[in-house]
């Protein structure tokens, strides 16, 4: 299974890796939604990606409906794993293509519960 963590905080991106690593998970990290664009077309396809809502060039959301509009994409699941709160923001991350949302702060129980509600088995 391959994982793809976006967020512009390498702390951030690291504590995800290391629990995704444990879940089986191999990673490749991106800073922002363009970085994660650009890996996105230069690897193997990837099985879920972690999004970050707020960073620089391309936040989260825009970078969900990117991927979106592209159909070699419709497989991928997308998680948001942010700070947003607001039901309205959950709901239009929902309605734009993520799978799930996460609120940060969030433990390692918390990811791998939600990791198996959207299908994976580790």
């Amino acid at each position: 299974m391959r994982m793809l963590i976006i967020d512009d905080s390498k702390t951030m991106r690291n504590f995800l890796a290391i629990i995704a690593e444990e879940c089986e998970f191999k990673t490749d990290q991106a800073k922002d939604g363009q970085d994660a664009l650009e890996v996105l077309g230069s690897r193997d396809p990837f099985d879920i990606a972690l999004v970050d809502w707020d960073m620089p060039r391309m936040n989260g959301l825009d970078f969900v409906k990117a991927v979106r509009a592209k159909s070699e994409y419709n497989e991928m699941k997308m998680m948001m794993v942010t700070t947003h709160t607001a039901i309205d923001e959950v709901a239009e991350a929902l309605t734009e293509g993520a799978n799930d949302f996460l609120m940060k702060p969030l433990t390692k129980e918390m990811l791998q519960d939600k990791l198996k509600l959207l299908g994976f088995n580790f």
